[in-house]
């Protein structure tokens, strides 16, 4: 199993975490995205799952089109976390995946490039939902120290995209988690 494998599932995890500790009066708390509360945010990662089987097998943006719009939590977010969870792992983690092309809306993405935008966006967005949550906000360090590293590489792309605030200056002594939520616009 490779390295990009091993850091997805556990930043898989992380977001996990979190999720199975949502208290029921939770899902409408606010989280650090600033238009997301606790069931929106955990929808968003649903709705990111689901599309991880459909681009690891072939498909493409045009062949998934509009399937996956609407509730995707119906009466069971948790439910709806969990198997999306397993679905997109079992695609992750597929022998020969991170070798793939995926067809993103950028264009033909490595599988690996792929799964590291997702371990990024899994990880940051555990920290979010421990926020709305009030839950423990430690990330994994050497999962965040890859995602810095994976995020400072593309940061024109970061920067361009309109997803993240200004960047938010931490200290130069601050460690690889409160750098990475520091860059992609998080005060951490």
């Amino acid at each position: 199993m490779s390295d990009q494998v091993d850091l997805y599932k556990r930043a898989m995890a992380e977001f996990d975490r979190r999720v199975q500790a949502i208290q029921p009066a939770q899902w409408g708390s606010q989280t650090a995205c600033s238009e997301w509360d606790v069931r929106a945010l955990v929808r968003h990662l649903v709705y990111e799952n689901v599309w991880v089987p459909p681009l690891f097998e072939g498909e493409t943006i045009a062949q998934v089109g509009d399937r996956f719009e609407g509730d995707l939590l119906g009466d069971d977010p948790r439910g709806a976390w969990d198997a999306s969870m397993k679905a997109a792992l079992a695609s992750v983690t597929r022998p020969g995946a991170m070798d793939d092309t995926v067809e993103l809306s950028s264009g033909p993405t490595k599988g690996s490039e792929y799964t590291m935008q997702l371990t990024t966006d899994l990880l940051v967005h555990a920290w979010d939902l421990a926020v709305g949550i009030g839950g423990d906000r430690t990330l994994d360090p050497e999962v965040a120290a890859a995602c810095l590293a994976d995020v400072r590489k593309s940061e024109s792309a970061v920067r361009g995209s309109g997803l993240f605030a200004d960047e938010v200056k931490v200290g130069a002594d601050a460690g690889p988690q409160a750098q990475l939520l520091g860059f992609l616009g998080r005060n951490p």
